[in-house]
């Protein structure tokens, strides 16, 4: 007799186990078993389900690397125990949480979804119960023995999207999250049909959990009229070891010598710093042009395509699990994860 397929939920909060506070009229997180209440039709799934709840369940945008590394102590307990894992999360910092595990967790086998809802799980119309329902499908299918997903995902509005090449674009739309530079990894609807060409292959080696991050990281976005002071009191955060940088188009930033001397400043004291673009979709072409040729010759690493989220979460891991700069560098540029790609534009 074949063994039921096996899910973890974990219940984090966010807005799909929220509900309306009698008082204030603000929502506030609920238990999961008020959400349970809500979506009966679990109850009819052929899959065994077990809930691991926060003990304090929080909003996503009071999500901490703690939290992450807290996920990653949790799935690794529980890792041989089930076919796959559902994180059930806030959407605002979702793919800041997703790319952060997908760097964590090393030679993941198994699918670890996060999913949410744009809309609380108790109102009429909300978006909850088909991305919780779908997103634990998803999570337990296998082909040949083996899981059909092997990486960290978002699943919302019919689209399963590689985490760390996601973005939330849409504060109002139910298809809050895009993938704008590589394609869903599967899509949601009379039937599951997966793109297989994109997706990632179960790894042959074993499954390590890394739950070491380093904080001291932060983000500058270039913006017309920025002041030197403001640039150098960004760069002289007192232990601030790596910036991203945001640019425009493709990996652009003035050419002002101000500018150019306090990142090169700022490099040969040891600051590594990545250039990102603001576009949320396409790549920096660090080079290309006279505005980005600057950067390229003070030694800013190009970020190629990967999004703020992902260059965040891969640099706070870096930082904590290599032994010196050049070897933070070195992995940097080249795609651990699948998070970025790797241009030749010449």
């Amino acid at each position: 007799m074949n063994k039921r397929p096996s899910a973890l939920i974990i219940y984090t909060g966010g807005t799909i186990g929220m509900v309306k506070d009698l008082v204030s009229g603000s929502l506030k997180p609920v238990n999961f078993e008020r959400l349970q209440a809500n979506i009966p039709e679990i109850s009819r799934l052929d899959i065994d389900l077990d809930i691991y709840t926060f003990e304090n369940t929080i909003d996503s945008s009071n999500v901490l690397p703690d939290h992450w590394i807290r996920l990653v102590e949790v799935i690794e307990k529980n890792y041989n125990r089930y076919d796959g894992f559902v994180i059930l999360h806030g959407s605002d910092t979702m793919a800041y949480s997703a790319s952060a595990l997908s760097f964590m967790i090393e030679n993941l086998s198994k699918p670890i979804i996060f999913t949410g809802s744009q809309l609380p799980i108790g109102v009429l119309r909300t978006d909850a119960r088909e991305n919780f329902i779908t997103a634990l499908e998803m999570a337990v299918l296998k082909e040949f023995g083996e899981s059909k997903v092997s990486e960290v995902c978002i699943y919302f509005e019919y689209h399963l999207l590689k985490g760390n090449r996601t973005i939330k674009y849409s504060s109002s739309h139910f298809n809050a999250f895009s993938s704008p530079n590589y394609p869903p990894l599967a899509e949601a609807g009379v039937n599951i049909r997966f793109n297989d060409p994109v997706l990632r292959r179960v790894p042959k080696g074993q499954t390590l959990f890394h739950k070491n991050l380093d904080r001291n990281v932060g983000i500058l976005k270039v913006f017309p009229g920025m002041t030197e002071a403001y640039v150098r009191s960004i760069l002289q955060i007192p232990d601030l070891k790596a910036l991203v940088l945001e640019t425009f188009g493709s990996g652009n930033a003035p050419t002002e010598d101000w500018f150019i001397a306090a990142l090169s400043e700022a490099i040969s004291k040891g600051l590594i710093i990545v250039n990102v673009t603001q576009c949320q979709s396409g790549a920096v072409l660090q080079g290309k042009y006279k505005t980005s040729s600057d950067l390229q010759s003070i030694g800013v690493l190009s970020g190629q395509d990967i999004t703020t989220e992902a260059a965040l979460a891969k640099l706070m891991y870096l930082i904590a699990n290599c032994s010196d700069r050049e070897t933070i560098c070195r992995n940097f540029i080249i795609p651990l994860r699948e998070e970025m790609t790797l241009f030749d534009w010449n």
